[in-house]
C-alpha cells in the first residue's frame, strides 16, 4: 500500500486549501483512513479520520473549519480546509489501516500501518 498526499501549499490566514491523498495497493475493501499534522518539536497529532463505516471525526481544534471526504472509486480522500489559521501550520500526512477505533476524536497514529509522505501547508497572518 501507497499513499501520496498533494495539495499543500501557502495561504494567508482565513484563506483555504483542499488536500487530497490517493491510494494505491489496497484490496477490494473499506479501510479507515485519516488525516494528521506536525510541527516541529510536537508530536503528530490526528484531524480527522474516517473509519470503515464511513463515520468521521475531527480534532475540537478543526471543527466547522475542516471537512474530510471520501471518493471509494478513486480510493482517495480529502479534506477541505477553510478559515485556516497559522496554527494549522505544518506538515499534513495521510494514513490508512484496515480496521481503527470508533470514538468522538479520531484515532490516534499508532491505529494506523501505513503513511504518506506529507505535505506541507504554510499559513501566513
Amino acid at each position: 500500500v501507497q499513499l501520496m498526499e498533494s495539495g499543500g501549499g501557502s495561504v494567508q490566514a482565513g484563506g483555504s486549501l483542499t488536500l487530497s491523498c490517493v491510494a494505491t495497493g489496497f484490496e477490494d475493501r473499506d479501510y479507515c483512513m485519516g488525516w494528521f499534522r506536525q510541527v516541529p518539536g510536537k508530536e503528530r497529532e490526528p484531524v480527522a479520520g474516517i473509519n470503515v463505516d464511513g463515520e468521521i471525526t475531527y480534532a475540537e481544534s478543526v471543527k466547522g473549519r475542516f471537512t474530510l471526504t471520501q471518493d471509494k472509486v478513486k480510493k482517495a480522500v480529502f479534506l477541505q480546509m477553510t478559515s485556516l489559521k497559522p496554527e494549522d501550520s505544518g506538515i499534513y500526512y495521510c494514513a490508512a489501516h484496515e480496521y481503527c477505533s470508533l470514538g468522538p476524536t479520531p484515532p490516534p497514529d499508532y491505529e494506523y500501518k501505513w503513511w504518506g509522505q506529507g505535505t506541507r501547508v504554510t499559513v501566513s497572518s
